[in-house]
């Protein structure tokens, strides 16, 4: 006997997610999205995390030892205790990452704060589903969620958890979109990273991503701010989207990055032929020194496999899918690990 066969918190879970119909909860004591909506603001702004109910999880009480020690003046532990936060996710506990979304979304918040860019890709790695290196086709890159069920180790709906951080984003969205102007290049491209996977406040979200591009001067926020664009245009259909990119791709005036940002993301909300004017501004654009101005981007990393520049395995399997291997359909498979 294992165990978490003894524990009381997975037996819960078992009963209520694996032996009866999840939607039986909903909206109750083990529905994240309830509790997660019934946490006020004055709470999350004092970092209230004992107001957090998070006994009810598991692995609960793990993340909120680490979400207590997210304000501390030691750079080092905050960095740990994100590690915390990201290798629950890494199990696939979305459920009880996503309690951690709004004090994430705080210390990002706080210019004085530790680790903030990657606070808020964390928070937003809750959500973003990235297909994985090998699978960076015209239908995987640039998507949200793959729009299928997701349980957990533990038996528990983990769909739910992916909905909770979604909610919880979209309730902290004037936070989140505030940090696009923020002085950190880092946070400004975590900012939309973030922006884009909320549930709610979609027509804001887009009108600050554009107003941001229109002032941005930094070459690979700017391509970042374009990606994240084109995700939200795909998540929440955008009719002037494919002319707007193309405007941009075909644009010899636009930085090289921002140019290729508007191709990936042409090719992603389209499916006719691969143009050769596209073709030719990829040649020209999509140059060593790009992919290098582009790594940083999560969209980027999330694609990056063997040393191999996310940009350039992008390209390939978005132009040449064939030439890109196969990769394991591995249902315990971890997400890409934040840094």
């Amino acid at each position: 006997m294992t165990w978490w066969e003894n524990d009381p918190v997975y037996q819960g879970v078992v009963q209520a997610f694996v032996d009866r119909d999840p939607e039986e909860h909903a909206g109750g004591p083990l529905d994240v999205r309830a509790v997660l909506a019934s946490l006020s603001r004055e709470a999350k702004d004092a970092f209230a995390y004992d107001d957090v109910p998070w006994g009810r999880f598991p692995r609960g009480p793990q993340i909120r030892d680490d979400v207590e020690r997210l304000r501390c003046d030691d750079a080092d532990v905050v960095y740990r205790a994100l590690r915390g936060v990201n290798g629950e996710l890494a199990d696939s506990a979305w459920s009880v990452a996503a309690l951690a979304v709004p004090f994430l979304v705080r210390v990002a918040a706080d210019p004085d704060g530790h680790c903030r860019a990657y606070a808020l890709e964390l928070a937003a790695g809750i959500v973003q589903w990235t297909p994985g290196p090998g699978r960076c086709t015209r239908e995987e890159l640039l998507r949200v969620t793959d729009g299928g069920r997701r349980y957990e180790p533990s038996g528990y709906f983990g769909t739910w958890g992916i909905e909770a951080a979604r909610d919880a984003i979209a309730a902290d969205a004037d936070l989140v979109m505030a940090l696009l102007g923020d002085r950190d290049p880092q946070v400004r491209v975590a900012a939309a990273y973030a922006a884009v996977v909320a549930s709610g406040r979609i027509d804001d979200i887009r009108g600050a991503l554009h107003t941001r591009l229109r002032a941005e001067a930094d070459p690979a926020v700017r391509a970042g701010l374009v990606l994240a664009i084109a995700q939200l245009a795909y998540e929440h259909a955008d009719p002037a989207w494919e002319a707007w990119a193309k405007a941009l791709w075909s644009d010899p005036a636009m930085p090289s990055a921002v140019r290729v940002s508007a191709a990936l993301g042409w090719l992603c909300l389209t499916d006719t032929p691969v143009p050769d004017v596209l073709r030719e501004v990829l040649d020209a654009c999509a140059t060593d020194e790009t992919a290098r101005l582009m790594e940083p981007l999560p969209w980027m990393r999330a694609a990056d496999y063997g040393g191999d520049t996310g940009l350039r395995r992008c390209l390939r399997g978005l132009l040449r899918p064939e030439s890109i291997e196969p990769q394991w359909d591995d249902p315990w498979s971890s997400p890409p690990t934040l840094t």
